[in-house]
């Protein structure tokens, strides 16, 4: 098994520098790209060397690690000109930890197949708190062998760490997670909205109801925030509305219809064209008022 020691990191944004800061924790080597060369300055005020493109940073690298916006961002990242395909090494390993498009992640992993490259699709959950404390669940698609490699680099990330089979696999599952997450922020969201018009104390209604059957993240944490004012993003609405957006157009390429889902991702657009885009998603507090 490869021996990883160099891993050259792309997108150093809210989750991307508390993860990369848990790897040179580690004691990797780590070199940084981001295009706001300011959100690298914690890192390599730490050590870690700072690129100027993307193939500086990938060149001569045992890893490639990304976590970036948009799957056109990915898809130019990896494929595109001067992008990692073209510039790792054979035989580097990359992972692609944004939440993108499953058929892309195909589209990459073929493409790194036939370059001598090892590649797997491994969005995270847990938010900027899970990032922080190194407790993200990472949901891994790819060949066996090179998530085997990968695992020491996830253990340094993530506590959940699983692994979802074929390329592509890691996005499916990451795009059931957002369903859920729609359901149950949404959820949350109208049972305050509930309690505000029938003129209950909002905050006791949530303690008293958290520890029961509908407690979930989303409302002991997300909406609570919203709720106490606090709009701050931990995950920003403009990308739980491309997550979403991409499960429901894979909804339909196979054939079935998510209502809630549908819903929801309607409700969080006409937010980020209200402005909420950059605040956290906890702002769908925002709809019912």
């Amino acid at each position: 098994m490869m021996d990883i020691k160099r891993i050259g990191f792309i997108g150093t944004g809210i989750m991307g520098s508390h993860m990369a800061m848990h790897l040179m924790d580690k004691g990797y080597e780590l070199t940084v790209f981001n295009r706001t060369v300011e959100k690298t300055r914690t890192l390599t005020e730490k050590g870690a060397r700072l690129a100027h493109s993307v193939s500086e940073c990938v060149c001569g690298q045992d890893a490639v690690i990304t976590i970036i916006g948009y799957p056109k961002d990915v898809e130019e990242v990896y494929l595109g000109e001067g992008g990692v395909t073209e510039n790792a090494k054979q035989g580097t390993l990359i992972i692609d930890m944004t939440t993108s498009a499953p058929s892309l992640a195909v589209k990459i992993y073929e493409k790194a197949k036939d370059k001598g490259l090892y590649a797997l699709d491994a969005p995270v959950t847990g938010g900027d708190t899970g990032a922080k404390a190194g407790t993200l669940t990472i949901l891994a698609g790819g060949d066996k062998e090179a998530f085997d490699m990968a695992l020491p680099l996830f253990e340094a990330m993530g506590k959940n760490i699983v692994y979802t089979g074929k390329a592509g696999n890691g996005q499916h599952v990451k795009m059931c997670n957002q369903i859920a997450i729609a359901g149950a922020l949404s959820g949350a969201a109208e049972a305050i909205s509930y309690a505000r018009a029938a003129g209950i104390d909002e905050k006791a209604m949530v303690e008293a109801i958290a520890t029961g059957a509908a407690g979930s993240f989303q409302l002991s944490n997300v909406a609570k925030k919203g709720m106490n004012g606090d709009f701050a993003p931990g995950f920003m609405m403009k990308h739980f509305v491309k997550d979403m957006g991409l499960a429901d157009e894979e909804a339909v390429r196979n054939g079935i219809k998510l209502p809630v889902l549908e819903n929801v991702l309607d409700i969080c657009r006409r937010l980020e064209g209200a402005g909420c885009a950059e605040e956290g998603t906890q702002s769908i507090l925002k709809f019912y008022e």
